[in-house]
C-alpha cells in the first residue's frame, strides 16, 4: 500500500511540478504527517527531492528527473488518453486503478505529448450510456466480475421475460459486455453459450468449483452473433408501408437502425405525390401499430391487412374520444 502511494507521489510531482504537502495529502487522501514521512522515504531512496520553504514553496523534483515512455507517437498518446472510460471502470471496481494508470501515463510522457493529451481530454468526453434511459442498478456486477476473473461457476436467480419468469441457473461465466450503458454476461449453460442481463440477476452465489474457459471462445464474435440472432428473433414479419418524402428523411429519429436500413434498401420509385413504398421488418402487429401511429398521416400501411385494420380501429377510437370531448363546433 505504501509503495503504491510513494509511486503516486513521485508521479504527481513529475506531472504537476511543485506541490505543497497539503496538496499532496488532499490528492492522496492521507494526512500531511503521512506526506512528510513519504518524502523522507523517497529522499532516503535516492530520489532527488527539493523542499522549497515559504508561502509559495512546496516539494519538487530536480529538473530533468523523469521516467519517460519511448516510442509513442502523438496519435498513440492521444488514443491512450481516451482509452479509459471512468464509468465502466468504476462499475468493474477498477476506478482507482484507472486513475493511477492515467496518472502514470501523463507523468511518463514527454512535455510535448503531455500537453497534447491534456488538451485532448478537455476537448472530448466519452459517455457510453444510452439516451432516454436511467442507469440500471447492478448490485451483483462485482460478484460476476470476480467469478469471470477467477473462472468460478456461479448459481443465479434470474428474471426473464418469458414464463416462468424467475429461474435458477448454474453458469460458467465467460465475459462481460457493456452495451449502451447496460451490462451483459456471456456464460455457458447446458453446453451452450447464452447472454444474461446483469440487472436481471436477483441473487448470486459464487461456487467453489472452477472451470476451464474454452481457448477458442471469442467474446466479440459471440456478441456480434447474439445481436444478429436477437434481431432475427424479434422481427417475425414484414409490413408494406407508403411513406412521405418528409418522413423518409426523418425516419432515423423515429425508428431503429434495422428498420431504417430496410426502408431505404427497399424503397421503390416515388409516386406522383412523392411517397415511396417500402418493406420494413416488424416484431408483431401490435408493436408495429404503435410504432407506425407515431408517424401520423406521413405513413400509410398497405399490408398486412391485420396491421392496417388495427391502425384503422385505433384511429377511429381516437377520433371518437377526441370528437366526443371537443363538443359542438
Amino acid at each position: 500500500m505504501r509503495a503504491s502511494r510513494l509511486l503516486s507521489v513521485l508521479l504527481l510531482l513529475q506531472d504537476r511540478g511543485r506541490m505543497t504537502a497539503q496538496q499532496l495529502a488532499d490528492e492522496l487522501e492521507v494526512s500531511v504527517r503521512t506526506v512528510y514521512r513519504d518524502m523522507e522515504a523517497l529522499a532516503a531512496a535516492g530520489v532527488p527531492l527539493y523542499a522549497d520553504p515559504g508561502h509559495d514553496g512546496g516539494y519538487r523534483l530536480v529538473h530533468g528527473y523523469r521516467t519517460r515512455l519511448t516510442g509513442l507517437t502523438h496519435e498513440e498518446a492521444e488514443a491512450l488518453s481516451l482509452a479509459g472510460l471512468p464509468g465502466p471502470a468504476a462499475d468493474l471496481g477498477l476506478g482507482s486503478v484507472l486513475a493511477t494508470a492515467q496518472l502514470k501515463l501523463m507523468a511518463a510522457l514527454p512535455n510535448e505529448l503531455r500537453d497534447r493529451t491534456g488538451v485532448l481530454r478537455q476537448r472530448f468526453h466519452l459517455d457510453t450510456a444510452g439516451w432516454y434511459a436511467r442507469t440500471e442498478p447492478t448490485p451483483h456486477l462485482a460478484a460476476v466480475v470476480d467469478a469471470v476473473w477467477h473462472q468460478q461457476r456461479i448459481r443465479i436467480r434470474y428474471r426473464r421475460w418469458k414464463a416462468p419468469q424467475e429461474v435458477t441457473r448454474t453458469l460458467e461465466p465467460y465475459g462481460l459486455v457493456l452495451k449502451a450503458g447496460r451490462w451483459y454476461l456471456a456464460a455457458s449453460h447446458s453446453d451452450s453459450v447464452r447472454t444474461y442481463r446483469i440487472s436481471q440477476i436477483l441473487r448470486i452465489r459464487i461456487l467453489e468449483d472452477h472451470f476451464d474457459r474454452p481457448h477458442d471462445f471469442d467474446l466479440a464474435a459471440h456478441w456480434g452473433s447474439y445481436l444478429e440472432e436477437f434481431d432475427a428473433r424479434r422481427y417475425q414479419g414484414e409490413a408494406v408501408v407508403r411513406l412521405s418524402p418528409h418522413i423518409m428523411e426523418q425516419l432515423p429519429d423515429f425508428m431503429e437502425p434495422a428498420v431504417v436500413r430496410a426502408a431505404h434498401d427497399t424503397a421503390g420509385p416515388p409516386r406522383p405525390d412523392g411517397r415511396v413504398q417500402v418493406v420494413i421488418p416488424i416484431e408483431s402487429v401490435e408493436h408495429a401499430a404503435g410504432m407506425l401511429l407515431r408517424l401520423g398521416t406521413e405513413a400509410e400501411v398497405l399490408a398486412p391487412t391485420e396491421l392496417r385494420a388495427l391502425i384503422a380501429k385505433t384511429v377511429a377510437a381516437l377520433a371518437h374520444i377526441y370528437g366526443a370531448s371537443a363538443g359542438p363546433a
